[in-house]
C-alpha cells in the first residue's frame, strides 16, 4: 500500500496513537467500528488546527498499520510486560501504553522504521500527551526491548532516545 505523501511519519504516529488509544475503551473484536468512527470524524472538517484532515489515501493506510498493529497486540503486550518492572500492562495509563505498543510494532515488525527512531518518536509523542514522568518510563521499556532484539537493520542500535 502506498504511503501518504503530504503527511509525515510524525503526523501518522499521532493518529494512530489516537485510534489505538480508542481501541482500548471498545470491546475486543471492534477494531473495524474505531477505524470507521475516527475516520468518519476525521475525513471532513476539522475546527481542531491540531488535527490534520485525512484524504482516503490516508486514511487506508492508517487502517492498514492500525489492522497490523491489533494483529499483534498480544505478542506487543507480552514485551511490554516483560520489559516493565513492577508495571504490567493492566496497570499502565492508556496514553503510555498506546505509545509503547506503537513503538513495539514498529521496532519489532515495521521495517520501514529504524529502532532508534521509533523509541525517539515514542519518547516525543508520550512527552506531547503524556505525565511529566511518561518520556524517561517510556524510554526505559523501549530501551530495554531494543538491547534484548537483535538488529533489524543498519540504524538499530542503542535503544537511547536521541533527544
Amino acid at each position: 500500500m502506498q504511503k501518504s505523501s503530504n503527511k509525515g511519519l510524525r503526523t501518522r504516529r499521532e493518529h494512530l496513537l489516537r485510534m489505538l488509544y480508542m481501541a482500548a475503551f471498545y470491546p475486543k473484536g471492534e477494531e473495524e467500528r474505531v477505524a470507521g468512527e475516527y475516520f468518519d470524524h476525521f475525513t471532513g472538517s476539522s475546527e481542531d488546527e491540531e488535527i490534520d484532515i485525512l484524504t482516503e489515501t490516508e486514511s487506508d493506510y492508517l487502517k492498514d498499520k492500525l489492522s497490523k498493529i491489533l494483529e499483534h497486540l498480544a505478542e506487543i503486550d507480552t514485551e511490554i510486560n516483560a520489559a516493565s518492572e513492577g508495571w504490567k500492562t493492566k496497570r499502565m495509563n492508556q496514553v503510555d501504553l498506546s505509545v509503547l505498543r506503537l513503538a513495539v510494532y514498529e521496532m519489532k515488525w515495521d521495517d520501514e522504521v529504524p529502532v532508534k527512531v521509533a523509541i525517539n518518536e515514542a519518547v516525543d509523542l508520550v512527552k506531547k500527551y503524556g505525565m511529566s514522568s511518561s518520556g524517561a518510563f517510556v524510554n526505559g521499556i523501549l530501551g530495554k526491548i531494543a538491547r534484548e532484539m537483535p538488529k533489524k537493520n543498519p540504524e538499530t542500535v542503542s535503544g537511547e532516545a536521541l533527544s
